[in-house]
């Protein structure tokens, strides 16, 4: 069981550290109790939050409204819903997380 995974009914939930400004979008390991995400939009009006949305959308496969970010719009901890009934195991393996 992961610290920042939560799977409840029809919403996942993400505890996420995200570094903007890195060359490639992708998913770093653990940091603490949170998902390391390193982001490559820049944190400038709001586009890494955009890009972190729609990067978790496809990771998904659901829709860019399926995603929202619930804390952290100014901050690196952010706490991200996701519209899905996956089970844990299905979204560690879609995430490529171990």
């Amino acid at each position: 069981m992961k610290p920042w995974l939560v799977c409840s009914g029809h919403t996942v939930r993400l505890t996420l550290h995200v570094q903007p400004g890195a060359r490639k979008t992708e998913v770093a390991g653990e940091h603490g109790d949170c998902l390391k995400i390193r982001l490559a939009a820049p944190p400038v009006d709001g586009k890494a939050n955009a890009a972190l949305l729609s990067w978790l959308a496809d990771c998904f496969a659901v829709g860019k409204r399926a995603v929202a970010l619930q804390a952290g719009d100014k901050s690196r901890h952010k706490v991200v819903l996701i519209e899905s009934s996956l089970a844990e195991s299905e979204v560690l393996a879609l995430l490529r997380v171990q």
